[in-house]
């Protein structure tokens, strides 16, 4: 009954929810969207990452059935990509526009607004996190400023 429970937890923070932690690592997310792409080949994602638990937890990596995904991280202009994001314990990590954020490449179709994308991000020591991702307009603005 508990997986039940903690699956439909994360169902709903993938939905952009403000639920709590999973009960396991403290890692919760909200309010994901990709923006519809306006490449064939290559999209971004934007979520927050919130770790209710007293450990820092370090992103390591982020799956998905649509094509390959990147961290990457924006300063001064320039995007690089990184291999790992840490999530301070009682904080969050938050991805967005100009900022730090997931990147599609090699799509193996373009995700079209109205759909949904599935990703899994993966942690050093935490379970897997499956987040549902509404794919927006391409000029989508999220209301908390993401």
């Amino acid at each position: 009954m508990s997986a039940a429970v903690l699956t439909g937890a994360l169902v709903l923070a993938g939905c952009g929810s403000d639920g709590g932690g999973d009960g396991e690592g403290g890692i919760s997310v909200s309010g994901a969207y990709m923006p519809q792409p306006v490449s064939d080949d290559m999209a971004a994602g934007f979520l927050t990452i919130v770790n209710d638990s007293g450990t820092k937890a370090e992103l390591t990596s982020v799956t998905s059935d649509v094509g390959e995904v990147t961290l990457h991280e924006t300063a001064d202009g320039t995007m690089e990509e990184v291999q790992d994001l840490a999530v301070p314990a009682h904080g969050q990590l938050v991805f967005k526009s100009g900022g730090t954020h997931l990147m599609f490449d090699k799509l193996k179709h373009k995700p079209e607004q109205g759909q949904t994308v599935s990703v899994e991000l993966h942690f050093a020591e935490a379970d897997p996190v499956v987040v549902k991702m509404p794919v927006k307009s391409a000029t989508y603005i999220p209301k908390t400023g993401q």
